[in-house]
This record gives structure tokens, sequence and C-alpha cells, in this order.
């Protein structure tokens, strides 16, 4: 049983606001991705919210062609397969191509200007030769094609899964140090700019190859010296192209990265739009929008000059290779060097030789940003996962393990406490955030975490789920380092419940089956009433039928809280840990929630982040977070009575609601 529930929030702010995934059901990366305790921690210092700005998003733009290859060979290793049989069939495709030059050459020859005269049944022959050869050589092109086709969509569908399930298994700091619209072009736009590429450019940079290969070798057999002057003109060329290809390379990188900024400025403007709305923003809206619009069209037309640049030096190339062709070709036709059948061959192997490298701009086109757009997959399937689930890991600690449960330990049954023993955290940049945090929780206890906005708490609750891991020390649950633990059994013995109360867009069953996938509409309906919201839910239109939109837009901040409250007591853990959110909601749903929580935690272990210090007031034991320190601990009357932070926090709270 999986709670799959959205991650807790910062204090003020949800830490991320994208749907939470499961992926259990997801294949386990192929390749080993080393554990890094407490690399989780990217986002700047100064407070419990991770930092969400705009991380540097730069691929790999120098790497080089094959580095890449064997990156993209490592994760996505059906890549390659039945590679031989396909350059077989391509092979053969590109033999097809010299069929014509050969017939036309023995056409003209021996058959219309041989020895004996005009040989009509030689021309028969030829031509029916040609004909077989031309339908042999079709076929192997479509099931080269059709090879093609269903190996890329594989190895593309693996790397878009990967890199899917790579993203939700890195902590929610580090995806708040990415912008959203970069992650999400990573697994859509880009992979789909490597399929037209391995659909269109990769075909045909197959047979290009092999055609210019079998091309130069019959032109060779007709006449050295023209193949010799064919060389000269595309040599220098080809040199230049590797130059330009590395500039294409570092422009599609850009273009890339500006296509991730304009699906982040789209997507929000629409997700914001009620904020737009609210605050007459439009215009500041739109400004932003176009500007990434503008960025994008200026990256992509940058890019498009450079190919343009190719393309034209491609036509001047070739049209100065096929006058020197026709000049040297008469020359040595006129000295008796050459027949006309040999030289009209060799016109014809010359356009093969030509038109792929003359193709070559748009292959290289496509292939510069496909390349790019694969880089930036593959970077972020090497950004190391900050917190691995031990179930992926082998009996020896490595990563890489099949992921059957090998690895890793269960909660013991019952009822859990929580320890957390010397633990420190820290960003990878800045002071420590929490020092030497030493506290026990007893099973069945319910404590409140109190504190000014950025003293920490909201940490204790993020290491206390494993959405990162400690810098120093260790967090306990039932006696066993929550970093033996199996997800499994974390997720479906720990329950949160955030701040925001995220729903997806659903109906308020299908949001609360999160807690539980197997449950009836009746047990769902008995789960709100076990919380004291049956009155609550039989007041909606549709009861646990009803739609709440999209990220529950229907619904008002509080009644999404009470789905959320829901579904964590369907899922029945035996540690809730909850992050209170009252301060949006009425003094009807505040006592809702508050009366919905008392049912909710009632036998179970809960730590609560409490904004609001009535849930102190009922709390067993209650912690006070100052400057990443429990500096208080003890009941609320007991605190209340001492001078200190909790009473200077509770006398102000106290104010604020007397002026009410």
């Amino acid at each position: 049983m999986t709670a799959a529930t959205p991650p807790v929030s910062g204090d003020e702010r949800p830490a991320a606001d994208g749907r939470p995934v499961s992926t259990s059901a997801l294949p386990a990366p192929a390749g080993p991705i080393p554990p890094q305790r407490g690399a989780a921690a990217t986002a700047p210092p100064g407070g419990d919210a991770a930092a969400g700005g705009d991380a540097p998003d730069v691929p790999s733009a120098r790497e080089g062609l094959w580095s890449t290859a064997r990156r993209l060979r490592r994760l996505a290793p059906q890549a390659t397969n039945g590679i031989g049989v396909t350059l077989l069939l391509a092979l053969i495709a590109t033999v097809g191509k010299i069929v014509i030059p050969l017939t036309v050459q023995q056409t003209l020859d021996r058959g219309v200007t041989g020895p004996d005269g005009v040989d009509l049944g030689l021309v028969r022959t030829a031509v029916t030769i040609a004909a077989v050869a031309i339908v042999m050589t079709a076929a192997a092109t479509y099931v080269m094609n059709v090879r093609l086709y269903k190996v890329s969509e594989g190895a593309l569908a693996t790397l878009r899964v990967r890199a899917f399930r790579h993203i939700h298994d890195l902590s929610m700091l580090t995806q708040a140090t990415q912008a959203r619209g970069g992650l999400t072009a990573r697994v859509t736009t880009d992979v789909d700019q490597m399929s037209q590429f391995l659909q269109f450019g990769g075909v045909m940079l197959v047979v290009s190859v092999g055609q210019m290969i079998v091309a130069t070798v019959l032109m060779l057999v007709y006449s050295w010296p023209l193949t010799l002057l064919v060389y000269v003109c595309f040599v220098p060329m080809v040199f230049a192209t590797r130059g330009f290809q590395r500039r294409l390379s570092t422009r599609y990188a850009l273009v890339r990265r500006r296509v991730g900024d304009m699906l982040g400025a789209v997507s929000e403007s629409v997700v914001g739009a009620h904020v737009v709305r609210a605050y007459g923003a439009q215009r500041r809206t739109a400004t932003r929008v176009d500007d990434t619009v503008e960025a994008y069209r200026s990256a992509q037309s940058r890019a498009q000059v450079l190919v343009a640049v190719v393309f034209s030096a491609g036509e001047l190339v070739s049209a100065v290779a096929l006058g020197g062709v026709v000049l040297l070709g008469v020359s040595l036709g006129v000295g008796g060097h050459l027949s006309t059948g040999r030289l009209v061959a060799f016109l014809f192997l010359m356009t093969l030789f030509v038109m792929p490298v003359q193709m070559l701009t748009e292959v290289l086109n496509d292939g510069a940003n496909a390349l790019a757009g694969l880089r930036r997959v593959l970077d972020i399937l090497d950004t190391p996962s900050d917190v691995r689930d031990p179930a992926e890991l082998d009996v020896d600690g490595d990563a890489g393990g099949s992921g059957s449960g090998s690895g890793g330990r269960d909660l013991p049954p019952g009822s859990l406490d929580v320890t957390f023993d010397q633990v420190m955290f820290r960003y990878r940049t800045g002071p420590p955030v929490l020092h030497g945090i030493d506290l026990r929780v007893p099973p069945r206890a319910r404590v409140a975490v109190v504190g000014e906005t950025g003293s920490g708490k909201t940490t204790i609750a993020k290491l206390l789920t494993r959405l990162m891991d400690p810098t120093e020390g260790e967090v306990r649950i039932g006696g066993v380092p929550l970093t033996e633990v199996r997800f499994s059994s974390l997720r479906g013995r720990v329950v949160m419940v955030p701040q925001d109360g995220f729903l997806f867009d659903a109906t308020i069953a299908d949001n609360v089956r999160y807690g539980r996938p197997s449950a009836t509409d009746a047990e769902i309906t008995a789960a709100f009433g076990r919380i004291g919201l049956a009155d609550w839910l039989a007041g909606l239109p549709a009861g646990v039928r009803t739609a709440v939109g999209e990220s529950g837009g229907l619904l008002s901040a509080g009644e999404r809280q009470l789905v959320a409250l829901a579904r964590a007591e369907l899922a029945g853990p035996d540690l809730l840990v909850l992050d209170e959110a009252t301060s949006a909601v009425d003094p009807a749903t505040e006592v809702r929630i508050g009366q919905a929580l008392l049912e909710l935690t009632h036998g179970r272990t809960s730590v609560t982040i409490a904004h609001r210090l009535s849930t102190a007031e009922t709390a067993d034991l209650v912690l006070v977070v100052d400057a990443g320190r429990v500096v208080q601990r003890g009941t609320h009357a007991d605190l209340v009575a001492q001078p200190g932070v909790y009473q200077r926090l509770h006398s102000s709270w106290s104010a604020g609601i007397a002026a009410l």
C-alpha cells in the first residue's frame, strides 16, 4: 500500500507544484546510479522552503558525438538492437542505387554504340535486371525504415520513461533548482526532436554514407582523374562542415534551453491565470511570454542562418564540381580515354555522391538539434539521485540492483517512534540549516513543531519523510535508520499531508484513492466519516464522484485540505507528518479541519508543523525550533509559563487572535 501524496511544503509556499507520481510501477534504471547521502541539498540556504530559481540548464555542448552515443547506448541499450541486420539492409538499398548508372553505361557502350550496332536484346536484359534490382532496393529500404522506426521509438520510449522516473527520484530541492519548463521539455520536446531526426535524418545518414562509399568505388573504376577532381572540391567542405557542426551544436543547445524557458513561461501564465487577473498583470505576463518567444525565435534564427551558410556552400561546391567534371570528362573523351557511356554513368554516380553531401545540411540541422536535445536528456539522467530506495541496492550496498527488494529493510509492525540523533543539515553552499538535532517522539504521541518562518521546522519534516537525507547524524523510525528503509514500506507506513492539499484533475474518489488504489467508493465514503467529514461530503453535488478540476480549482483551499486528510485516513498510516494549513481558510472550515485532524491523529504517532498555536495547545509534546536548533520542548502548559521563544510566539499569536 503506497500513499502517493504530494511532498510536504515549505513554511510559506509549496516546495513544488508538480503532480506527485508513484514510480514503483516504472522500470528500474538499467545503469548504476550511486547513492549520495545528503546530496539533496542543492537549494540556497535561508529558509525551510526550497528555492526554485532557474538554475543553469546547459547541456554538454562540447561533448563529442561518439561519447554522447556511448552514453545513449548505456542508458538505452536497445538503441543498437539488430544494428547489423539494419546496416545490411542499408547496404542492399545503397547498392541498388548504382544499378541505373551501370545500366546506362552498358546500354550506351554495348547496346547502342557497340561494335555490332544496336543490340536490343542486351538493352532489354539490362533494363529487366535494373527493374528487378530497383524492386529489391525498394523492399530493402522499406524493411530498413520499419526497423529503424521501431528501434528508435523503443529506445526513445525507454529514455523518456527513465528521464521521467529519474526526475521524480531527485529530491524536491534539486528539482526546485531546475526550471520546470526545462524539466518538462527534456521528456517531451527534446525527445520528440530526437525521434524526428532518427526517423528521417538517421535513415538518410545511414543510406547516404553507404551511397557515397559505393559511388566513390565505381567512380574510381570509371575514371580516377574525375574522382580525384570531385574529392578536391568536396574534401575542404567536409572539414569546414565539422567546424560548422560544433557551432551548430552550441547554438542548438541554446535553442533547446529557450524551448524550456518558453514552456515554463506559458505554463505558469496559464496555471497562475487567476493571480494574473486578480492583480491586473496581463500586460506584464504577456510581455514575459513574448520575451521568451522572442528569445526562442532569435536563437532558432541564429542557428538557421548557420544552416543556410552551409547549404549555400554545398550548392556552390556542387556546381563547381559538376562543371569541372564535364570539362575534364569531355577532354578525356576527346582524347579517347573515356567512353560516352562511362562519362554519362560517371555523371549519374556523381549525382549519387553529391546528393548526400547537399542533404547533409538538412541532416546536420536536424542532427545538431537532436544532439542538443539528447545531451539535455542524458545530462538530467546523469544527475545523481539524491535519495535512493534501498530496495534498488544490491546486498553489497551498490546501486544498480534489480529493485526486487534484495536491499533495505521494512519498518517494524505496530506503532512507530521517531528518533533524531545529532542531525545536521546544510545546503551545498551556505551555513548549516539544522544544528545537532536530538529528539525522540514516542509511539502514538502527538507532537507539534513550532517556530518562526525559516527556523528549520519544515526541514525537519522533510528529513523525517526522507525527501532528503541529513548531512550528518541519523534519523530513525521504529528504530530503523531511514536510509535502510525500503520506499515501499516507508510510503505505506508514513504519510505526508502537505500544506497545499494538491489534488489531481479527477473526482474526489480518484484523489482519495491515491491513499489506497484498491479502495471502493464505499470505503472512501467511510474514510470521510471516520474523521467527521460525512456531512460535508453529503453536501457536495455528486458526493465522492464530484469533480475537483485541475489542481482542485473547483474546490476552496480548505475543501482541498479536507480531501487530503481523507486521503491520509484511507492510507491507514502509523506515522503522520502534517504541514498544518489553516491560514487561508474561513473560521468554520478551520474548526472542521481541526476536528478532522484530531480524529486522524488519534492512536497514531503524528508530527505537525504548527502554524497556528491552537494545534500546539492540544499536542502531547511541543518542540520549539529556533535558528535550526530545538531550543525548548515540553507540553503547552509548561512552555507557555516559561520565559522563552514559545511564550513570545504564543503571546504574539494570542494578540493576533484577539485583534480579529
